[in-house]
């Protein structure tokens, strides 16, 4: 291939490399961590050259096995803020995971290790670090977790997507993005999302997750509003509860007879929800932030009120600072139905909202992490 300046680029196989990414635990660094690995096979890279590490008992043990990709689980366990007698056990099972993974990194002779955060990522770090293997911080938080900062005092590079990240050697790339999310169009894919999703095509459809556990208060509001629009034939509500939570969540409702009520555990078709919503409702984490702006979707954000350092508050201004979302503090949650319906009658709003937030996602769009991992992986 040609480059624009006439000189020839590297073909993917000149360009090989050995990627381990680890990190994990949640599905807020899992998900990053799919999408990681889908731009570097995006670029040429074949995904038997690409090893995932995280826990054994997070939730990649339930998404990893549905992929191409090889992995690795150890036995890890978080490190609590508070006294506890879990984190007892914190330090020998790490120290034990560290020698596992070293010998995987060794073994495979690994070009990179690439961190998206969590507790599940410290294993591959530090091993990396006692065999001198490039170690990139992939945070897309405004306020890094303390695994990050941790990797980053001696990482080659972070990859950042908020310019006025802390890090030390940050390069703005953007976030991870999933390939499927990337590539949709609201506007084009509307329609076919919404019949593999079941959703009447006039209906106004609000999209609502709570975080990959569920959020017990954001469920309880959307419990209130589904109560609320019982007669309402022009309202669809597809609501990802949180498995923990599925039990409690109200009846599912066909829409016969009025609202249109679809609760779910988890949802692993998030582009389809994206393209077929005309309004989300949705925590703060840097994830859902992020592929807010990417599909420029309208969107209610409610930072959870728990989060270490606040960082879901600081992710969600982000994009409401520039019109981009609205954000919604959980103690104004009771006034939730009418801000719903103020955004149902106003096109306008809606429109602006999903606009300004398209414009903030194009640094995701570029394409620059998957290329700052390739050019430290071959430095």
């Amino acid at each position: 291939m040609v480059g624009p300046q006439g000189r020839s680029e590297p073909s993917a196989a000149d360009r090989k490399i050995f990627a381990v990414i680890a990190g994990g635990g949640t599905a807020g660094h899992v998900l990053p961590a799919l999408a990681v690995a889908e731009g570097l096979v995006a670029a040429g890279h074949r995904p038997h050259e690409i090893h995932y590490m995280g826990a054994a008992r997070g939730i990649e043990a339930r998404m990893l096995p549905q992929t191409p990709y090889r992995y690795s689980l150890y036995e890890v366990v978080g490190l609590q803020r508070r006294l506890t007698m879990s984190n007892v056990g914190f330090l020998p099972r790490l120290m034990r995971a560290r020698r596992t993974a070293r010998r995987f990194l060794a073994d495979h002779q690994v070009s990179v290790v690439v961190s998206v955060g969590g507790y599940a990522s410290l294993p591959a770090i530090l091993a990396a670090r006692s065999l001198r293997i490039p170690v990139v911080v992939v945070s897309y938080d405004r306020r890094p977790g303390r695994a990050s900062q941790l990797a980053a005092r001696r990482a080659a590079a972070c990859a950042v997507s908020f310019s006025d990240s802390v890090l030390p050697r940050a390069v703005m790339t953007g976030a991870p993005i999933r390939q499927s999310i990337l590539e949709l169009r609201r506007a084009r894919d509307r329609d076919a999302a919404r019949v593999t999703l079941g959703v009447e095509q006039d209906r106004f459809m609000v999209a609502v997750m709570g975080g990959s556990q569920g959020s017990g208060v954001v469920n309880a509001a959307i419990a209130q509003l589904v109560e609320a629009s019982r007669a309402d034939r022009g309202l669809a509500i597809h609501h990802v509860v949180g498995e923990r939570f599925l039990a409690e969540a109200p009846d599912a409702r066909d829409g016969s007879d009025g609202v249109a009520y679809a609760p779910v555990g988890f949802e692993d078709r998030m582009d389809l929800v994206y393209a077929a919503c005309d309004l989300l409702i949705a925590r703060g984490g840097a994830s859902t932030v992020h592929e807010v702006a990417v599909t420029g979707t309208p969107a209610i954000l409610v930072p959870w009120s728990g989060a270490a350092e606040d960082h879901q508050r600081l992710n969600v201004q982000w994009l409401s600072d520039q019109g981009g979302a609205v954000l919604l503090e959980e103690s104004e949650l009771a006034f939730l139905a009418d801000l719903v319906e103020d955004l149902r009658e106003s096109t306008t709003r809606r429109v602006g909202l999903g606009s300004a937030a398209f414009e903030m996602g194009e640094v995701h769009r570029r394409g620059a992490l998957t290329a700052l991992i390739e050019s430290v992986a071959l430095a």
